[in-house]
């Protein structure tokens, strides 16, 4: 296996991350059917504002590069040390990413693993994450990984 190693993003890398962080969330949340389209990329900066109130420099937050052995990066994530409800001894993985052409390589369990050391040394037992129920390669990732449901939202589409 490839060995994966994580840095603290540089400012310019959490700054496009930002941008891109945003577009994504929103356009997840409007194609789940939670938030609507006129609203969602404002809703996703305003989400992400509150969670990252210091920016890069938000304390009990890891903002992390995947890199290869060389220096090239693989990916990023985005872990709050606190839970968002309070779970005990359990960090947050709020945003996890494979650049698209490192994907299905065999990096992206690489790079969790190492993302899981960072989270572990910095003192935290746990690590609890959300997924898509329409995202089923992450879903076969963190399953893999020894990752396991502890809830499960469900929803029925009444009218067409």
């Amino acid at each position: 296996m490839t060995a994966v190693h994580v840095r603290p993003m540089t400012r310019a890398e959490y700054d496009l991350w930002q941008s891109r962080l945003a577009e994504d969330y929103a356009a997840e949340q409007v194609s789940a059917g939670r938030w609507d389209a006129a609203t969602a990329l404002q809703r996703a900066q305003d989400e992400n504002s509150r969670a990252l109130p210091h920016g890069a420099d938000t304390p009990r937050t890891l903002l992390l590069r995947g890199v290869l052995t060389d220096g090239t990066p693989i990916g990023h994530a985005w872990v709050g040390l606190d839970h968002p409800r309070g779970a005990p001894d359990t960090a947050f993985l709020y945003d996890f990413e494979i650049e698209p052409e490192h994907r299905g390589t065999g990096l992206g369990r690489a790079f969790l693993t190492a993302v899981e050391g960072a989270v572990r040394d910095a003192g935290a037992g746990s690590l609890e994450l959300n997924v898509f129920g329409t995202n089923a390669p992450a879903i076969a990732l963190y399953g893999s990984n020894g990752y396991e449901v502890v809830t499960q939202q469900m929803r029925k589409r009444l009218v067409e």
